[in-house]
Protein backbone atom coordinates (compact mmCIF):
# COMPACT_ATOMS: atom_id res chain seq x y z
CA UNK A 1 0.00 0.00 0.00
CA UNK A 2 1.61 3.12 -0.82
CA UNK A 3 0.95 6.74 0.77
CA UNK A 4 -0.11 9.63 -0.84
CA UNK A 5 2.52 12.35 -0.40
CA UNK A 6 1.04 15.42 1.28
CA UNK A 7 1.12 18.87 0.28
CA UNK A 8 4.24 20.76 2.31
CA UNK A 9 2.78 23.13 4.62
CA UNK A 10 3.32 26.95 3.92
CA UNK A 11 5.03 28.53 6.58
CA UNK A 12 4.58 31.82 5.27
CA UNK A 13 0.90 31.08 4.86
CA UNK A 14 -2.11 33.42 6.18
CA UNK A 15 -4.95 33.34 6.58
CA UNK A 16 -7.93 35.30 4.14
CA UNK A 17 -9.76 38.41 5.75
CA UNK A 18 -11.87 36.99 8.49
CA UNK A 19 -10.56 33.93 8.97
CA UNK A 20 -10.80 31.90 11.97
CA UNK A 21 -7.63 29.43 10.94
CA UNK A 22 -4.44 30.27 12.56
CA UNK A 23 -2.62 27.80 9.99
CA UNK A 24 -3.33 26.50 6.69
CA UNK A 25 -3.36 22.83 8.50
CA UNK A 26 -6.11 24.32 10.96
CA UNK A 27 -8.33 25.10 7.86
CA UNK A 28 -8.39 21.96 6.14
CA UNK A 29 -8.87 20.19 9.29
CA UNK A 30 -11.92 23.02 10.08
CA UNK A 31 -13.14 22.47 6.25
CA UNK A 32 -13.34 18.75 6.40
CA UNK A 33 -15.71 18.60 9.30
CA UNK A 34 -19.16 17.31 8.38
CA UNK A 35 -22.43 18.95 9.51
CA UNK A 36 -24.36 16.29 8.48
CA UNK A 37 -24.40 11.96 8.30
CA UNK A 38 -21.36 11.77 11.15
CA UNK A 39 -21.18 8.65 12.55
CA UNK A 40 -23.80 9.10 15.31
CA UNK A 41 -25.83 10.02 13.07
CA UNK A 42 -25.92 7.61 10.77
CA UNK A 43 -25.76 4.75 14.00
CA UNK A 44 -28.68 6.93 15.35
CA UNK A 45 -30.46 6.63 12.13
CA UNK A 46 -30.20 2.88 11.53
CA UNK A 47 -31.58 1.66 14.79
CA UNK A 48 -34.33 3.68 14.35
CA UNK A 49 -35.38 2.73 10.43
CA UNK A 50 -34.56 -0.59 11.63
CA UNK A 51 -37.38 -0.32 14.05
CA UNK A 52 -39.73 0.52 11.42
CA UNK A 53 -40.26 4.21 11.53
CA UNK A 54 -39.18 6.85 8.82
CA UNK A 55 -38.40 10.31 8.96
CA UNK A 56 -36.49 13.42 7.52
CA UNK A 57 -32.53 13.88 6.93
CA UNK A 58 -31.34 17.31 7.72
CA UNK A 59 -35.32 18.97 7.19
CA UNK A 60 -36.23 22.19 8.74
CA UNK A 61 -39.12 21.54 11.01
CA UNK A 62 -40.73 24.73 10.35
CA UNK A 63 -40.44 26.11 7.14
CA UNK A 64 -39.89 29.62 8.36
CA UNK A 65 -37.49 28.72 10.19
CA UNK A 66 -33.78 28.52 8.77
CA UNK A 67 -32.57 25.87 10.95
CA UNK A 68 -32.43 22.21 10.03
CA UNK A 69 -32.94 18.83 12.66
CA UNK A 70 -30.99 16.16 11.84
CA UNK A 71 -33.90 13.69 11.84
CA UNK A 72 -37.76 15.06 11.38
CA UNK A 73 -40.81 12.78 12.52
CA UNK A 74 -43.14 15.83 10.73
CA UNK A 75 -46.80 13.48 11.30
CA UNK A 76 -45.90 13.00 15.01
CA UNK A 77 -44.02 16.58 15.59
CA UNK A 78 -40.22 15.25 16.97
CA UNK A 79 -37.14 16.77 15.85
CA UNK A 80 -34.00 15.27 16.96
CA UNK A 81 -30.87 16.15 17.24
CA UNK A 82 -27.37 14.65 17.54
CA UNK A 83 -25.12 17.30 18.68
CA UNK A 84 -21.17 17.40 18.69
CA UNK A 85 -19.38 17.92 21.51
CA UNK A 86 -17.02 20.50 20.51
CA UNK A 87 -19.56 22.59 18.53
CA UNK A 88 -22.02 22.30 20.65
CA UNK A 89 -20.15 22.59 24.21
CA UNK A 90 -20.62 19.23 25.96
CA UNK A 91 -20.13 19.83 29.82
CA UNK A 92 -18.69 16.18 29.77
CA UNK A 93 -15.92 16.66 26.46
CA UNK A 94 -15.12 19.88 25.58
CA UNK A 95 -12.06 21.59 25.71
CA UNK A 96 -11.56 24.93 24.67
CA UNK A 97 -8.78 25.38 22.01
CA UNK A 98 -5.65 26.80 23.27
CA UNK A 99 -5.21 28.85 19.74
CA UNK A 100 -7.74 31.65 19.48
CA UNK A 101 -9.70 30.89 22.73
CA UNK A 102 -11.95 34.12 22.40
CA UNK A 103 -13.06 33.38 19.23
CA UNK A 104 -13.88 29.77 20.06
CA UNK A 105 -15.25 31.02 23.45
CA UNK A 106 -17.85 33.23 21.39
CA UNK A 107 -18.27 30.87 18.55
CA UNK A 108 -19.19 27.93 20.64
CA UNK A 109 -21.46 30.42 23.24
CA UNK A 110 -23.50 31.34 20.09
CA UNK A 111 -24.29 28.09 19.05
CA UNK A 112 -25.21 26.69 22.52
CA UNK A 113 -27.83 30.08 22.49
CA UNK A 114 -29.02 29.36 18.98
CA UNK A 115 -29.48 25.63 20.28
CA UNK A 116 -31.81 26.80 23.08
CA UNK A 117 -33.10 29.42 20.47
CA UNK A 118 -34.28 26.58 18.38
CA UNK A 119 -35.67 24.42 21.24
CA UNK A 120 -37.98 27.60 22.04
CA UNK A 121 -39.58 28.26 19.18
CA UNK A 122 -39.80 24.41 18.36
CA UNK A 123 -41.92 23.60 21.69
CA UNK A 124 -43.40 26.48 20.93
CA UNK A 125 -44.95 25.16 17.77
CA UNK A 126 -46.38 22.08 19.38
CA UNK A 127 -42.90 20.00 18.52
CA UNK A 128 -40.92 17.72 20.81
CA UNK A 129 -37.26 18.49 20.75
CA UNK A 130 -34.48 15.50 21.77
CA UNK A 131 -31.08 16.07 21.68
CA UNK A 132 -28.42 13.99 22.35
CA UNK A 133 -24.60 14.14 22.19
CA UNK A 134 -22.87 12.57 19.81
CA UNK A 135 -21.13 10.17 22.44
CA UNK A 136 -24.47 8.84 23.88
CA UNK A 137 -25.08 5.17 22.92
CA UNK A 138 -27.07 4.77 19.65
CA UNK A 139 -29.61 2.10 21.12
CA UNK A 140 -30.54 4.17 24.37
CA UNK A 141 -30.90 7.13 22.06
CA UNK A 142 -33.09 5.54 19.64
CA UNK A 143 -35.29 3.77 22.21
CA UNK A 144 -36.01 7.07 23.25
CA UNK A 145 -36.74 7.97 20.16
CA UNK A 146 -39.03 5.64 19.15
CA UNK A 147 -41.19 5.56 22.28
CA UNK A 148 -41.47 9.55 21.75
CA UNK A 149 -42.59 9.22 18.37
CA UNK A 150 -44.88 6.48 18.94
CA UNK A 151 -46.28 8.18 21.84
CA UNK A 152 -46.93 10.83 20.04
CA UNK A 153 -48.46 9.10 17.02
CA UNK A 154 -50.84 7.22 19.71
CA UNK A 155 -51.84 10.12 21.21
CA UNK A 156 -52.82 11.73 17.28
CA UNK A 157 -55.06 8.79 16.90
CA UNK A 158 -56.76 8.73 20.24
CA UNK A 159 -57.72 12.43 19.13
CA UNK A 160 -58.67 11.44 15.61
CA UNK A 161 -60.89 8.86 16.66
CA UNK A 162 -64.69 10.05 16.41
CA UNK A 163 -66.79 9.78 19.40
CA UNK A 164 -69.96 8.20 19.08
Amino acid sequence: MSKVPREPIDTEWSPPDGSWASSAANRRSMLGNRNRDTSPERALRSLIHAAGLRYRVAAKPLPEMRRTADLVFRPSRVAVFVDGCFWHGCPKHFVPPKTNPDYWREKIGRNVQRDRDTDERLKAAGWLVLRFWEHDPAEASSAVVCGAVNSRRRTAEVRAEPED
